[in-house]
């Protein structure tokens, strides 16, 4: 027992130095984030998903939708840092109400979320939050997180003798580690982008009280198809209520970066 609670403890020290080595600032928010990987592994990991996602998912040949995202999706891009970003903007044709944007810049947007979206404004909201994802480098965050959970569970695993608890220890483990560290991250990494993304939103010229009018959207649409089912800490997004009222405290700052920004033209 004592050689195991020694090696644990050595494991910990370990881990801990060079987990503080291996942290990074999120933009705009502040935030330290563990990064295992660099910005070019992550950019490559996705370029090369992005490449093969082409290859299976039929683009959608909406000239009026394509426009409509290059234009929004470019005027985002212009301030969002992203350093040695590769932008590349396309509209699958798929039902799913979703987009994306992979490491490197690589964005993907459904035609099943056009509905949602209704407008320039609309695509907006979307856009700036799933770029707010790549410029936070969420992505690469996140398989930092699974590699270092794997890891730390391999080394305590090891340190087990006996091959019944060694069993006991990988499920609970996984299961521990699921629903206490990797859904909360998630949850939290939304948020983050909803708050990135608003000043995004704003500092490219769009209204940031659209937003709140498209999270309210896509929550009607989520509670039409039963979207919204489930216990809230099992989800990998916040409840859409819980997003939408944090939105609403962060709208006076991100009104301030709007009226700094906006068109001459007025309101969009």
């Amino acid at each position: 027992m004592k050689k195991m609670l020694h090696l644990t403890v050595g494991l910990g020290a370990i881990l801990a130095i060079f987990f503080l080595n291996s942290c990074t600032t999120v933009p705009e928010t502040g935030r330290s984030q563990l990064m295992l990987i660099s910005p070019a592994q992550e950019a490559q990991l996705g370029l090369t998903s992005f490449q093969k996602m082409k290859q299976e998912v039929p683009v959608s040949k909406d000239r009026a939708a394509n426009a409509l995202v290059q234009k929004v999706g470019r005027r985002i891009a212009a301030v969002a840092p992203l350093a040695n970003a590769q932008w590349e903007f396309v509209v699958f044709d798929s039902k799913e109400v979703n987009a994306f944007c992979l490491p490197g810049g690589k964005v993907g947007v459904y035609t099943g979320i056009l509905p949602v979206t209704q407008n320039e404004a609309g695509m907006a909201t979307v856009l700036a939050h799933e770029i707010a994802h790549a410029a936070a480098h969420h992505g690469g965050e996140r398989m930092s997180e699974a590699l270092a959970i794997q890891g730390v569970g391999q080394a305590l695993g090891a340190s087990i003798s006996d091959p019944r608890w060694q069993q006991a220890f990988a499920l609970g483990y996984g299961a521990g580690t699921t629903v206490g560290v990797a859904l909360p991250h998630s949850r939290g990494q939304e948020s983050e982008a909803d708050h990135i993304g608003l000043l995004y939103m704003a500092r490219a010229g769009y209204n940031p009280e659209e937003a709140i009018r498209f999270w309210q959207r896509f929550r009607d649409y989520n509670q039409q198809t039963g979207n919204d089912a489930g216990m809230a800490f099992l989800r990998t997004h916040p409840v859409d209520e819980d997003r939408i009222k944090a939105l609403q405290a962060q709208l006076p700052a991100a009104m301030q970066e709007y009226r700094a920004h906006r068109p001459s033209s007025g309101l969009r």
